[in-house]
């Protein structure tokens, strides 16, 4: 069976979103890409200050609270009933749970075929491309680099330390059946 869901993870400035550009550039059929940002900025401004939503620190650190979780279960939930219905979806998420982020997922795309790609960048790298693109909290890149891999387990994983995005696209193109 053709794999239907292609779940990403890296941390901040690591690479995901200009790698599903360039998925969805080189993949045969058409593949939509939703990430972790775009259910940040989909919530309301209130919740992305507060304990009860998702709170950015000076140092980069995020934190979560219930409301945040539940809106990003059903966040989960409705993609794998996207995919399930048929559309082909790339998923650019940041585990930071490590192993339970990914078993969050895991539960929500039970009966898809799923490609588990991880990808990675040097820290000094990402913390590089964080400045560089302005929109980022300082030192988030720094302290997402290896803890969002801890635990979690891929079919495949690329490194955009020194690898252009499309590149790492076509790696994952020629694992998608």
């Amino acid at each position: 069976m053709a794999i239907q869901v292609i779940v990403l993870n890296g941390g901040s400035s690591a690479g995901k979103s200009g790698i599903a550009r360039c998925l969805q550039a080189v993949l045969p059929e058409p593949w939509l890409a939703l990430g972790v940002d775009t259910l940040v900025e989909a919530m309301p401004a209130a919740m992305r200050a507060s304990g009860e939503g998702i709170e950015f620190s000076p140092d980069g650190a995020v934190s979560v609270g219930p409301a945040f979780r539940a809106l990003d279960n059903a966040w989960c939930r409705g993609i794998a009933a996207m995919a399930h219905a048929g559309a082909r979806i790339i998923v650019d998420d940041v585990f930071l749970g490590g192993t339970h982020s990914q078993d969050r997922w895991r539960t929500a795309l039970h009966g898809l075929q799923v490609l588990w790609v991880g990808v990675r960048c040097d820290s000094a790298v990402a913390a590089g491309r964080e400045v560089a693109r302005g929109d980022r909290i300082s030192g988030m890149a720094r302290s997402q680099a290896q803890v969002v891999h801890q635990g979690v387990h891929y079919d495949l994983e690329v490194d955009t330390t020194s690898t252009e995005a499309m590149e790492c696209a076509r790696t994952i193109a020629g694992h998608v059946g």
